[in-house]
């Protein structure tokens, strides 16, 4: 399906700084992520990655986060934003940002 670039536009893309991660308590796969998103806020959000990633492994990164996304509540958790992640044979792989070259990219960064 295509979109119109108007459309787009819409989108709040940002770059979030993962400052805090837990397991959710009897789920299989949830998350319950504090994402720093800058000059809107820390954001919860929940994601069914736990089967693929441990705390240890995003905590402190800087992934890709939608963030305006209306909230919704999972398994009793407000979830207000999403990460991104690339699918890859059914497997997710995080958006992360590249800061190889000796830029700093701060958390709340638009991505456009």
């Amino acid at each position: 399906m295509e979109i119109e670039y108007k459309e787009f536009l819409k989108l709040d893309i940002r770059v979030g700084l993962v400052k805090n991660c837990e397991k959710i308590e009897n789920s299989r796969n949830l998350y319950k992520l504090q994402v720093d998103c800058g000059d809107i806020g820390v954001r919860q959000i929940l994601t069914g990655i736990a089967s693929y990633y441990s705390p240890d492994e995003l905590i402190n990164e800087k992934i890709v986060v939608l963030a305006n996304l209306k909230s919704r509540k999972i398994m009793g958790f407000e979830s207000q934003g999403m990460l991104l992640a690339a699918d890859f044979d059914n497997e997710p792989f995080l958006l992360k940002i590249d800061e190889r070259r000796g830029r700093i990219i701060t958390p709340g960064s638009k991505i456009k």
